[in-house]
């Protein structure tokens, strides 16, 4: 490969390497505010369930932009959230966390997250989301102050039905129920078995959180009545012997829904099975319970998270308005690109004589936002620049630059520094170039060329 071909793609590399440099831009910073909860009532259980909650807040806002906070939640200790019952697959852990804000943008700022649960038994553990999100669309520019608030922590049970069979733990028999497993197949009992007496006054008992239930026994001739129960209404009496219609039955039909209830408000419980008259059998086959579902969570589940620490106060600059260099008392008919502080000898040709003035005047924003960080009982005082100024945050604050320079400012998007950098890339393939032409004469001259 000639030496010329090789200058020529130094050049070209330099200048595409020089470009890919500049192009990537600082990310804007973010704050860190710690925020410590303590959390009691609810699926806390009798424990104090400790978070620590990381907000992230961002310190550069524009007018009509979107000021977003993100949030990071981690358990500190070994207490947890737990279950509050049996459930099945699907319940709801959901946390809402609060920030106050006030000044150019008033109101509470609600960041969410939830996190969906297996299967559940009574105090089981629970896993909560560890990530919340809110934001807030800025419609004008000014101060504003974000104060973290309380938090809430909610549990929201499946919406469906579970079958309890009659030798699940959760039951409870009084006197003399006997289990017959193994029952014949055309009765079509649930799971083939059932658990049945012929003692008035016996009960089975059951407890659950829902909004409803269902009692599944079996219809057929000769079978005893039974008083259904729920809570204190003891109104429902069923007669086994008769079908859905009425009729009398003539035969054994096990797993039917004999009596069933689901208008209950969501909460706890207590079915029971009664038997009525002396000498002959009830069966009880399984209990059907219901929840539907809910448009509120349960206030019995929710538990209640205050702050225990001291996070302080975060200020925000919403840039925003007319730029800079609009003056008001400006003519409405100048020529906008009339500068009186230009060069007379600058080319008349030129469109526009101030190219660092190329966007139009009244859709630039200040430079100089920023953000305060304030801690409650500090007397310092900030100064807004354009970088963030920290002031007494100590511990509590935590500034996480991301990339670029450590101002954490993105790079200006004038091409000067693009020119620049191009401009001496160029020259610089010139004087290879140029040398190469020199070197190639003094060897002519000497009588051959160099290669």
């Amino acid at each position: 490969m000639s030496r010329w071909r090789k200058a020529w793609i130094a050049a070209t590399f330099g200048l595409a390497a020089s470009a890919s440099f500049v192009a990537m831009p600082a990310e804007a910073d973010t704050f860190s505010l710690v925020v410590d909860y303590s959390c009691t009532g609810g699926i806390a259980g009798n424990a104090t369930i400790n978070l620590k909650a990381r907000v992230q807040i961002p310190t550069t806002v524009q007018q009509g932009g979107m000021l977003k906070l993100g949030w990071s939640i981690e358990h500190v200790g070994t207490p947890r959230f737990k279950s509050p019952d049996y459930f099945a697959e699907g319940a709801q852990v959901s946390l809402i966390g609060n920030v106050k804000l006030d000044g150019a943008w008033n109101g509470t700022l609600e960041a969410h997250g939830s996190e969906e649960q297996g299967a559940l038994k009574p105090n089981l553990p629970l896993t909560p989301p560890e990530g919340l999100s809110s934001e807030a669309h800025m419609t004008q520019s000014g101060v504003i102050k974000l104060t973290p608030l309380a938090m809430s922590v909610d549990f929201v049970p499946p919406a469906g039905e579970v079958v309890v069979n009659n030798d699940d733990p959760r039951m409870i028999y009084r006197n003399n129920w006997a289990l017959q497993p193994g029952t014949p197949v055309e009765y079509g009992d649930w799971l083939r078995d059932v658990h049945v007496t012929d003692t008035r006054t016996d009960e089975a008992i059951i407890k659950f959180r829902g909004t409803g239930f269902e009692y599944i026994g079996r219809e057929m001739p000769g079978a005893g009545r039974v008083r259904v129960i729920i809570d204190d209404d003891a109104s429902a009496v069923v007669d086994p012997t008769k079908d859905s219609s009425g009729n009398p039955t003539a035969t054994i039909k096990g797993n039917v829904s004999l009596w069933e209830r689901t208008d209950l408000p969501y909460g706890a419980h207590t079915a029971r099975v009664r038997s009525i008259d002396d000498g002959k059998p009830i069966y009880l086959d399984a209990f059907k319970l219901h929840t539907r579902e809910l448009i509120d969570p349960p206030t019995e589940h929710r538990s209640n998270c205050t702050i225990t620490n001291n996070p302080g106060t975060v200020e925000i600059t919403v840039g925003g308005g007319t730029g800079p260099t609009d003056d008001p008392t400006d003519d409405p008919t100048d020529d906008p690109t009339d500068d009186p502080t230009d060069d007379p000898t600058d080319d008349p040709n030129n469109p526009n004589p101030n190219p660092t003035n190329t966007s139009p005047q009244h859709n630039t924003f200040p430079t100089g936002n920023h953000v305060t960080v304030v801690v409650p009982g500090s007397t310092t005082s900030a100064t807004p620049t354009a970088t963030p100024t920290a002031t007494n945050s100590k511990a509590q604050v935590v500034k996480t630059p991301k990339g670029g320079v450590d101002t954490g400012e993105a790079p200006e998007p004038g091409a000067g520094s693009y020119g620049l950098i191009a401009g001496g890339t160029l020259m610089l393939a010139g004087s290879v170039t140029g040398g190469l032409l020199l070197r190639r004469r003094r060897a002519e001259h000497a009588g051959g060329t160099n290669r």
